[in-house]
């Protein structure tokens, strides 16, 4: 499971990683994933806090499924997301959307799903530029 400090709670930091992450879609999830200290941060954006990890927020909506769906799904999402923070770097915000899909697919299909979006996002903030 992720620790408190590694959770997106704040409505602003949704936003903010909304607005100016990667996207990367899945079949079951769709992430945004965002570098504060990239050049594609909004301009006046709010500073960024490190809490010695990155920090990770879910969306799961309720055409996922009825509340028991719903809070399977995301302590799911949570454990691909821990499983998947050792590839993140410490600055980043990652928010994952839960497709409805996402009740019926396995938890290592999710946490596949994850890496990509990491590796997707690692490519685009390469030093060699933009991929």
């Amino acid at each position: 499971m992720l620790p408190s400090p590694q959770r997106i709670s704040r409505g602003s930091e949704f936003t903010r990683t909304l607005r100016s992450g990667v996207r990367v879609n899945g079949s079951a999830v769709i992430c945004y994933v965002a570098d504060p200290c990239a050049s594609t941060s909004p301009i006046g954006a709010e500073p960024v806090i490190t809490y010695g990890g990155p920090r990770f927020g879910l969306i799961v909506s309720k055409s996922v499924g009825d509340a028991v769906c719903r809070h399977r799904v995301a302590r799911r999402l949570r454990a691909a997301a821990a499983a998947v923070s050792d590839d993140c770097e410490s600055q980043w915000s990652v928010v994952i959307r839960a497709l409805p899909s996402a009740a019926s697919t396995p938890t290592s299909e999710l946490e596949r799903q994850l890496r990509r979006a990491v590796g997707r996002a690692r490519s685009r903030w390469s030093p060699t530029g933009m991929v």
